[in-house]
């Protein structure tokens, strides 16, 4: 393992105290808590609050999205591991103005568990909570189990949607229910070219030969759909895209944002190429192309279609500002 750390132990600590040192004016830890990050920008009383969690290594997710027009709190992990409920209800406890908190989060057993926990635990101080789950990843199930899908690049756009209609005072009910709109019409997919390596662990999290790719790897290396010789570019923008396609079907007329997301360790030139492709297949309103949900330095990426309609294209057009995400509403 040859990695730019001090220490494994320290790895994420050392993370979160550079996110306060670079980002400080945007962010806070809670209570000098490195596994709790939340909004340091000022939020009115009454808002909704937005939270999420999950395992570190996955930066921008999650840490990055949380700011002004986002997610107002963060709890963090060890790498690809969930953090302690306990952690979970601090967080909603700080995010809670009184009308509220929507727990947004990726459809993994952890992730689950622990949030079911919190919410559980800060029903003692009163506080309402709701929890939505993201089920992005088409390759992770078939579409007659959604349920069991995954949760991967298209939680920034839920992360997106749900900080905006927050921010438009609407209530926990109404929250929860756009964001489960947009949910709906966001598909994601990806492929895998190598692994990376958790610094605790020290070795790889799977193999794959030097001339094969992954169709459909998660981002903690889950096993995808099948592993295929090389592709190109175009087939590889084709396969994805026609993958999402054929489980949520565009028409002529639909508006969408796109999204090519490198997985940690792919150059943006390569997710330009693979764009260039979406982009003669798809007609769309807005594209986002670079890191966004990383796996440590895995090569690779994902392609994610965000179906829009007036409500959600306002939402998503809305302004916003945080450490890995701005959006000026220019």
């Amino acid at each position: 393992m040859k990695k730019i750390i001090n220490r494994a132990d320290t790895f994420v600590k050392d993370t979160m105290e550079g996110i306060i040192c670079a980002y400080g004016d945007k962010v806070k830890l809670l209570h000098n808590d490195f596994q709790v990050l939340v909004s340091n920008y000022p939020a009115k009383e009454g808002k909704v609050g937005v939270v999420t969690a999950g395992g570190s290594g996955h930066l921008p997710v999650f840490l990055g999205y949380v700011g002004k027009g986002l997610l107002d709190g963060c709890a963090v992990g060890e790498v690809f591991a969930s953090p302690a409920a306990a952690k979970m209800a601090d967080m909603i406890r700080a995010c809670d103005r009184g009308n509220g908190v929507l727990c947004l989060f990726g459809n993994y057993n952890g992730d689950r568990f622990n949030f079911n926990m919190a919410c559980e635990e800060v029903e003692f101080d009163d506080i309402q909570t709701k929890a939505v789950l993201i089920k992005d990843d088409v390759a992770s199930s078939s579409q007659e189990h959604a349920k069991k899908r995954r949760g991967v690049a298209g939680m920034v756009y839920a992360f997106k949607i749900a900080g905006a209609a927050a921010d438009n005072m609407m209530n926990l009910e109404e929250v929860a229910a756009v964001t489960t709109k947009a949910l709906n019409n966001i598909r994601s997919m990806g492929v895998a070219l190598s692994p990376c390596i958790v610094p605790k662990a020290g070795k790889p999290t799977f193999a794959i030969a030097e001339d094969e790719i992954e169709i459909g790897m998660g981002i903690h290396g889950e096993a995808g759909i099948e592993v295929r010789k090389m592709m190109t570019a175009d087939e590889i923008a084709e396969t994805l895209v026609n993958t999402i396609t054929k489980d949520m079907p565009l028409k002529d007329g639909d508006e969408v944002s796109v999204m090519v997301n490198g997985l940690g360790g792919t150059p943006l030139e390569e997710q330009l190429i693979v764009y260039r492709k979406v982009h003669q297949i798809l007609s769309r309103l807005r594209v986002s192309i670079g890191e966004y949900a990383t796996s440590m330095e895995m090569a690779g990426l994902s392609v994610t279609i965000f179906k829009l309609d007036q409500e959600l294209k306002e939402l998503l057009q809305a302004p916003a500002e945080t450490p890995f995400y701005t959006n000026s509403n220019k």
